[in-house]
């Protein structure tokens, strides 16, 4: 099987996902509440929209599933984790650099004139 290789925009549900997993393995509730903190309540995502993402990222090898379960919580036995494989943090590393890059031909631009702009 190929393994598709993304060099499109990611959705944001896809990249905040993404963001979500960069430093730990979550389970799903897990990544829908670190998403939607990442984006300061921008990011909502049901369980179909969670679910139905992460099935395509898996199929696509930018995730895989965590066997070793982190937490030993009561009910943590079902959960599944979730983590970033090599292909994931090299999909995000280039989203991320493609929004630097935005950003930094918007200042060139003086695209910001009058508007606040948040500290990075």
């Amino acid at each position: 099987m190929i393994q598709k290789q993304y060099r499109e925009t990611l959705t944001p549900s896809v990249f905040y996902i993404l963001l979500a997993l960069c430093d730990r393995e979550r389970h799903g509730y897990g990544i829908m509440k670190q998403a939607e903190y990442d984006s300061d309540g921008k990011i909502k995502m049901g369980p179909g929209t969670l679910y139905g993402n992460i099935k395509r990222m898996l199929a696509d090898k930018l995730i895989e599933e965590a066997y070793e379960k982190t937490d030993n919580k009561p009910g943590s036995e079902r959960r599944k984790y979730y983590r970033l494989t090599e292909s994931g943090r090299k999909q995000l590393s280039m989203e991320l650099e493609r929004y630097s890059n935005a950003i930094e031909l918007s200042k060139r631009r003086n695209l910001f004139t009058g508007m606040e702009l948040p500290k990075l």
